[in-house]
């Protein structure tokens, strides 16, 4: 099966040497999403629900890039600085992907890449 990597730009693709998401067939796997934005600042600090939405608009944007939707998802994985803040990463996570209801895994980590960084979450999704 062909093998497509896309790429964001982030400098931290090049330095550890990884892609943004992986399509092989009609899967596609998007890898730690962060709310970094295109100036490498992080967007929403101190706000894990801004920090969601800003990192699942940011998941979405590279699924349309190649080809698929959100409905396609099956599945996330949610890393959370602070588990406390459960409710408004889920709150995020329902407002975005409710009515898809992908499978999903929420985890504590003792931190992130950037301390202001809440919240790092992956995506799986399969076109039919």
């Amino acid at each position: 099966m062909k093998r497509i990597n896309y790429s964001s730009g982030a400098k931290w693709e090049d330095i550890i040497g990884y892609s943004r998401a992986v399509q092989v067939g009609n899967m596609i796997e998007v890898t730690g999403t962060t709310a970094i934005d295109e100036n490498s600042q992080v967007v929403g600090e101190d706000d894990a629900y801004l920090q969601t939405c800003y990192i699942l608009d940011k998941i979405e944007n590279i699924l349309k890039k190649a080809g698929f939707i959100n409905k396609n998802i099956i599945k996330t994985r949610i890393f959370a600085k602070n588990i406390n803040d459960w409710p408004e990463i889920g709150k995020a996570h329902f407002e975005k992907l409710g009515e898809v209801k992908p499978a999903t895994t929420m985890v504590e980590v003792s931190g992130l890449i950037d301390p202001a960084m809440l919240v790092e979450i992956e995506v799986t999704a399969i076109k039919e």
